[in-house]
């Protein structure tokens, strides 16, 4: 199954407990959270291509009482992907990775990316230590994955194929500033 990227970005953030923090990858990922409703948990990026998963583990070591899901897509991860090196010998027990992928890098032109040369990001996540890993295959599948963003005690990390579309973009606060100082008081009020 592929999923529709909106649609599966609403599913995983609908029910997400207070204490779940959000990092979308730059692009249509930032977008995607944004459409399914602006949160101050949501930690958006507007440039540092390949940076979300470390962005997200730094927010993860730095405040273990809350749980952190990067939200990216796969031309970001491809270019970020010592950063699962670095998150399966770190260990966070409250940070998963989710990669939405489309087979191509969204943001520089649609070009073809790796996944469609056959690089599982799946295989390099498990191999580089990451506790659970998960190949999102249908709808009970997202709602699962859904359900560990908020509860699972452990490295995670799944894959969601999504469909190769450009919707139109939803477009969340640009000032690094204003974004960092929420997100803060955000943490803040949790603990």
């Amino acid at each position: 199954m592929i999923f529709e990227r909106r649609a599966a970005m609403k599913t995983l953030l609908a029910d997400r407990p207070k204490n779940l923090f959000v990092v979308p990858g730059l692009g249509s990922c930032t977008w995607d959270a944004f459409a399914a409703g602006d949160d101050d948990r949501n930690f958006y990026l507007w440039g540092a291509m390949g940076g979300a998963a470390m962005i997200g583990l730094g927010l993860a070591l730095a405040k273990p009482d809350i749980r952190v899901a990067v939200i990216a897509g796969d031309g970001e991860m491809l270019m970020g992907m010592g950063s699962l090196a670095t998150i399966g010998v770190q260990k966070p027990k409250n940070l998963a990775v989710v990669v939405f992928d489309n087979g191509h890098y969204g943001e520089t032109g649609m070009q073809a990316s790796h996944t469609q040369g056959g690089v599982d990001l799946v295989s390099v996540a498990k191999s580089c230590g990451f506790e659970r890993v998960l190949d999102v295959a249908d709808d009970a599948g997202l709602e699962e994955l859904a359900g560990l963003l908020g509860s699972y005690e452990g490295t995670l990390f799944a894959r969601v194929p999504i469909t190769a579309d450009d919707p139109p973009r939803a477009l969340p606060e640009k000032d690094g500033v204003i974004i960092k100082d929420r997100v803060r008081r955000a943490a803040a009020a949790i603990g």
